[in-house]
């Protein structure tokens, strides 16, 4: 059966594609490769799919297109082969949507790019998926859906209806739609809201990426709201297991689904929704302070006010995930720093 991921040059879509390939699983990767950060990355990344597809013979496609290309996307749902590195493409029967444009600050900036990226690229996929009756569409939601909720952790029955971000916004409006599709034509859609994902390979627009890089550098570190922030952060080989598991279970409709009490979790359509955390909330200092220990170097911190968008806290309520697929993150941010400063510094000779 072959995997559809769109993202597939990113962080979590490398690494989940990663994944698949050493599974035996043939997977079609498209990514638009766009500078929101150093493409160079994202082209290490699909190198490394590559030669592992080379390796062990599962075909591995990559397409050079935006999920906005209607035109293209609809030739890659039909089995056509764009890529002239391979010689077969099938049509795939699981789509894990990741592409997205993604930070909460950019949309300040940008917000165009977020609509028609994150919900008119969604639609396209989605529909898609749809017309050409996939088995199960997984897609990337965020824990920015939480928005200025403040009562933590996060559960998924919570109501998300106070967004603080466009970006937060667009995730939400993914789900809206997804459900509309489930419930319409049957499409089974699992929505998975990840808690700040990071690890080898990261974004680096993150800001594990960017204290590490400024430490080393022995330049400043900004650090919003003085500091007093708390986040559940994932690391992304337990994120990977997550989604390894979930892909091979589609939801089904809810018989027993109470609609004068609606739990936004599920529904009487085949759809689910689920935190992707730690469950272990970390201070943004201590945090910092793990990070100097494996780098070997005090960082120099710059306070700053909240940044418009941002929330002072994240923590991820996940028991609805461990019940689903029995298991759940559980890697400490003591062993995900240290294996994320072992690649930096291997990956750039530091």
């Amino acid at each position: 059966m072959t995997i559809l991921i769109t993202g597939a040059a990113g962080f979590i879509g490398f690494h989940i594609s990663k994944s698949l390939l050493e599974e035996g699983v043939p997977v079609i990767g498209v990514d638009n490769f766009n500078n929101y950060y150093d493409p160079t990355l994202k082209l290490k990344r699909i190198n490394l799919l590559e030669e592992l597809s080379a390796k062990s013979k599962i075909p591995f496609s990559i397409i050079n297109s935006d999920i906005k290309d209607l035109h293209t996307l609809r030739k890659i749902f039909e089995g056509e082969n764009l890529n002239e590195k391979t010689t077969t493409h099938n049509i795939p029967k699981i789509v894990i949507h990741l592409a997205a444009q993604a930070g909460v600050r950019y949309s300040l900036e940008n917000p165009k790019e977020y609509i028609d990226t994150n919900i008119k690229g969604f639609h396209n996929i989605i529909d898609l998926s749809k017309e050409f009756e996939v088995e199960h569409f997984v897609y990337a939601s965020s824990s920015s859906v939480y928005g200025g909720n403040t009562c933590l952790p996060f559960k998924e029955t919570m109501s998300v209806e106070h967004p603080v971000s466009l970006y937060g916004a667009t995730k939400k409006a993914n789900e809206l739609i997804a459900h509309s599709y489930s419930n319409l034509f049957k499409l089974p859609t699992t929505g998975l809201r990840f808690f700040t994902v990071y690890g080898p390979y990261g974004r680096p627009d993150m800001a594990l990426f960017i204290f590490t890089k400024s430490i080393i550098e022995n330049k400043e570190i900004n650090i919003f709201n003085q500091g007093r922030m708390t986040r559940d952060f994932t690391y992304i080989d337990d994120l990977v297991k997550c989604v390894m598991r979930i892909i091979k279970k589609p939801p089904k409709a809810n018989k027993f689904f109470d609609k004068n009490s609606p739990d936004p979790s599920q529904s009487w359509a085949p759809y689910r929704i689920f935190n992707i955390g730690n469950s272990q909330p970390v201070n943004l200092m201590e945090y910092i302070e793990e990070l100097e220990k494996n780098i070997g170097k005090k960082a120099i911190k710059k306070f700053l006010p909240m940044q418009p968008g941002d929330v002072e806290a994240t923590a991820s309520d996940v028991s609805l995930l461990e019940e689903y697929i029995g298991f759940s993150p559980d890697t400490s941010i003591k062993k995900g720093i240290s294996e994320f400063v072992k690649w930096y510094k291997g990956y750039y000779k530091n």
